[in-house]
């Protein structure tokens, strides 16, 4: 299945998608040195997003979530990419500033944990 969204950070990308129905907040909710969620109001609470396809609809919390992502992407334990329904601008400047793959406009609801997820620019193909 082909899913066609929007560029928010360029890349090509494979991996193992991990889903949460729910919102992320990168600041206090997910611990930049191991990549797990720690947020416990979180349906991934306890996960790791190191080396996954992030898929969620969209991010909440600090302005400092952006440099969450960064440290995420520093100590090697960011996600492949990110796929939301909607990007907001605290995902969007984390990606962009640890070049990490981003696309939104997707129907997040078509993904399931476990997924074998592409990006390719704007597409996403699951399958």
């Amino acid at each position: 299945m082909e899913l066609k969204g929007r560029i928010i950070n360029k890349g090509t990308v494979e991996g193992e998608a991990l889903v949460s129905k729910t919102p992320i907040s990168f600041y206090g909710g997910v611990d930049p040195a191991t990549g797990v969620v720690s947020d416990k109001d979180s349906d991934i609470n306890g996960q790791s997003i190191s080396g996954k396809v992030l898929v969620f609809p969209y991010g909440k919390g600090s302005t400092v979530g952006p440099y969450t992502i960064y440290q995420l992407a520093k100590n090697g334990m960011a996600p492949k990419a990110m796929v939301n329904k909607d990007c907001e601008t605290i995902v969007a400047v984390g990606c962009i500033i640890s070049d990490i793959p981003a696309v939104d406009k997707i129907d997040v609801d078509k993904i399931k944990t476990g997924d074998k997820v592409r990006l390719e620019a704007d597409k996403v193909t699951v399958g």
